[in-house]
């Protein structure tokens, strides 16, 4: 299929954060775009104030004239939309070319220099980071992001076509579609066993990733992975390091040592260890772009953040509210390790919402372990996505087997009300489901009171 000869292009699941960045993409470049999801979110309402045709019931009725040629419209679909949809099975039957969303981001992208960001953690942290480095040197880009950039307020950025930025997501193996110039592996911890099975054949797919680089093509990856490649650490032997780390006033100061010199009095605001080694290995691979070094590292100190990546939402004397995506035990871990490193003893409240039945049953001893850290702990119902329930598996059980004191399972109308009771010095929101919804509420309740 050829992008240019395309008239229409229609999306199934288009409220995803990783598909409203190709919605906007195909809406910049002048195409048609409409598109169905289950329901209204803060994401469909900027596709709609862009013009973007959204609808919320699965019928085919719904979908508009423009969209019904064959030969003029592409259909883009997400892994997470159910095999029974609607609307889905009549494009499939229909003549239509219908792709998932990495086989259309390989095909955008192929043309372009591009730079893929893969790992079960730090994608979106990594990838916004690069996006950012690059823009801020002037670099002609195009980048899809799985988060919102405090930096452009967007998921999707587009300031050229010679180079592309985009997360290469092992779920579904998408990132097999890919064909990158520059990628970097983060982590490989055992997740999507509900697709994989094993955590073997999860680092078997990463292995197969590393092929799908391009001839001459440089791969990054934290000191430690089981993968050949170009390695990067804190105070190691790695050929990108961190050296002689410090925080002062909340921000990191360092040294960069990558194989040719070292940079000294780096600075990086983003809390946490991860969040280092995230724009460490950014750093990295923006330097291949060929952007003067000193200005690399001033975009480094200015970056902002990520949209629910340790998002401070309230930060005063007396009250921190700290809002995170961490879904995955180590990613908790990290979340936990950086509240104690930057908020050190004050009384810490965590409310955690699983995602998923089968990765709740999957790591459910983890998750315990994980969460009993936290000096108290709410728990609210599994949010299920894409899955149905599976018997037996429920935040009760999650729950019975944390080794906490302190620990309680709630319901969301009943949330704010209990951290009310609990009156904690540093609370923080974890979770990939529709928890940041209470996060708003949560906002306004402490702001107010306040």
């Amino acid at each position: 299929m050829n992008l240019k000869e395309i008239h229409s292009v229609y999306f199934i699941g288009i409220g995803g954060i990783g598909m409203s960045a190709l919605a906007r993409y195909f809406k910049f470049v002048g195409k048609q775009v409409a598109g169905y999801d289950k329901t209204s979110t803060p994401l469909t309402i900027v596709l709609e104030d862009l013009g973007i045709d959204v609808h919320y019931e699965d019928n085919t009725a719904s979908i508009a004239a423009p969209y019904l040629d064959p030969k003029k419209t592409l259909v883009v679909f997400t892994p997470a939309v159910p095999q029974d949809h609607t609307e889905l099975n009549y494009f499939r039957t229909h003549g239509f070319e219908v792709k998932k969303r990495s086989e259309v981001l390989g095909m955008i992208t192929k043309d372009t220099f591009c730079f893929a960001v893969a790992g079960t953690h730090g994608k979106t942290t990594t990838s916004s980071i690069l996006a950012h480095l690059l823009k801020e040197t002037n670099t002609p880009l195009i980048a899809f992001l799985g988060g919102i950039s405090e930096d452009f307020n967007s998921n999707f950025l587009l300031e050229g076509t010679d180079f592309s930025v985009v997360e290469a997501d092992e779920f579904d193996r998408s990132f097999l579609r890919l064909s990158p110039n520059v990628a970097c592996i983060t982590s490989m911890d055992a997740d999507h066993l509900d697709i994989y099975g094993t955590g073997d054949e999860l680092h078997e797919s990463f292995e197969a990733f590393t092929k799908c680089l391009k001839p001459n093509g440089k791969l990054f990856v934290r000191n430690g992975l089981p993968i050949k490649g170009i390695t990067y650490g804190i105070e190691d032997d790695s050929d990108y390091c961190i050296r002689n780390l410090k925080i002062e006033h909340g921000t990191y100061i360092f040294d960069l040592g990558t194989p040719e010199t070292t940079i000294e009095g780096v600075k990086f605001n983003q809390p946490g260890k991860h969040n280092l080694l995230n724009g460490l290995v950014a750093f990295a691979m923006a330097i291949q772009a060929g952007p003067p070094q000193y200005r690399l590292v001033k975009a480094l100190e200015s970056f902002k953040g990520v949209q629910r990546r340790f998002s401070y939402k309230i930060k005063e004397d007396h009250f921190v509210f700290i809002d995170d995506y961490a879904h995955h035990p180590t990613e908790i871990n990290a979340v936990y390790d950086a509240v104690m490193e930057m908020h050190p003893n004050k009384k810490v409240l965590a409310v955690f919402q699983p995602h998923l039945f089968s990765r709740t049953r999957d790591f459910i001893e983890d998750f315990a372990e994980s969460l009993s850290k936290f000096e108290s702990v709410l728990l609210l119902d599994i949010y299920p996505a894409r899955e149905q329930p599976i018997e037996g598996v429920t935040s009760k059980w999650l729950l019975e087997k944390m080794n906490n004191g302190k620990k309680k399972l709630v319901q969301k109308r009943n949330l704010i009300e209990e951290i009310k009771k609990q009156n904690p010095e540093v609370l923080v929101t974890m979770g990939a489901g529709d928890i940041g919804l209470e996060v708003i509420k949560i906002k306004r309740e402490f702001d107010y009171a306040g």
